[in-house]
């Protein structure tokens, strides 16, 4: 038994061995139409690679920006800097909490903050995080939290990706990687924030749709929160605004509203600003530049009144 068991352990590892020779290989010289199942996009989107190599120089921020893109593309670090504040923005694309605790995990103490403004969009406690993980795993390096995330998320293209990304970080495959501070519309500012192009959205109506909440999110959510808390810091919960057309098919916001207050200061800003969705946002739930000013002018003035 004990020379079968053997035999099995060492064709388990030549197997995966294997597997992650192919797959790099597969990876590296085939185009994407046919690799549906890994997604390495170093570089792509929405310039987290940038976020993630500045994030490795800055230290002791006033305010640390969470959460999907409606904080990348919400909180402008500009604003707060010529109030005095120093900023960082980890927000990235479609981040779920789970994704938001392997950053935290990251870059909480190297960036101390004083303060954690995080964004909570409602529907990223029903996201199973797949693409926020890919963004992670394909930009920044890998380690023991990476692979405690891609085993939670359970999924054949992060463990594909995770493979991908372990290997080329190892054979220093993309050492001299550059990402351009503008993409087509979008430009990266200092800080994490990204400005989009002036634009405007025509407004649709939308069928009323049920909020849901994933325990695994919820459980994420619950744990980000008890760290930031055990480290004396002060949380914000932003329900940043989103188009009115967007935010009338949630049917169950009250539910979600009492969830957030139970765990800190809470502010649903669908409620506290009056926002055109034809001016003030590029599609049904981003906000152009003319709404992001409102929005942290809004913001900064709550800091002003109830946090000084």
């Amino acid at each position: 038994m004990i020379p079968f068991t053997q035999n099995l352990v060492k064709f388990a590892l030549f197997s995966l061995f294997f597997y992650a020779v192919s797959l790099i290989v597969w990876g590296l010289l085939s185009p994407q139409a046919l690799k549906p199942n890994l997604n390495y996009r170093k570089g792509e989107g929405a310039f987290m690679y940038s976020r993630l190599q500045e994030a490795k120089e800055i230290e002791n921020v006033d305010i640390l920006f969470l959460g999907s893109s409606h904080a990348y593309r919400g909180f402008d670090n500009r604003m707060y800097s010529s109030k005095g504040y120093k900023t960082f923005n980890l927000g990235s694309s479609a981040q779920a909490h789970s994704q938001t605790l392997v950053l935290i995990k990251r870059y909480l103490e190297r960036l101390n903050p004083k303060m954690v403004i995080y964004e909570v969009y409602p529907e990223t406690f029903s996201n199973e995080g797949v693409e926020s993980s890919l963004d992670i795993i394909s930009n920044d390096n890998q380690d023991l939290s990476s692979l405690e995330m891609t085993l939670k998320i359970n999924n054949i293209k992060t463990y594909n990706t995770f493979l991908f990304a372990l290997g080329v970080e190892c054979l220093g495959l993309y050492d001299d990687f550059k990402e351009s501070m503008v993409k087509n519309k979008d430009s990266y500012v200092s800080g994490g924030f990204v400005e989009k192009k002036i634009s405007h959205y025509e407004p649709k109506k939308f069928e009323p749709m049920e909020l849901t909440f994933s325990p695994a999110q919820v459980d994420a959510f619950t744990e980000v929160m008890a760290l930031l808390k055990s480290k004396n810091i002060e949380v914000i919960l932003v329900f940043a605004p989103i188009s009115s057309a967007q935010y009338r098919r949630y049917t169950n916001l009250k539910y979600f509203d009492s969830l957030m207050r139970s765990y800190s200061s809470y502010y649903n800003f669908n409620e506290m600003l009056e926002l055109e969705d034809s001016l003030h946002f590029y599609d049904s739930h981003h906000l152009n530049q003319l709404g992001v000013e409102l929005f942290n002018e809004s913001i900064l003035g709550v800091l002003a009144d109830d946090y000084n």
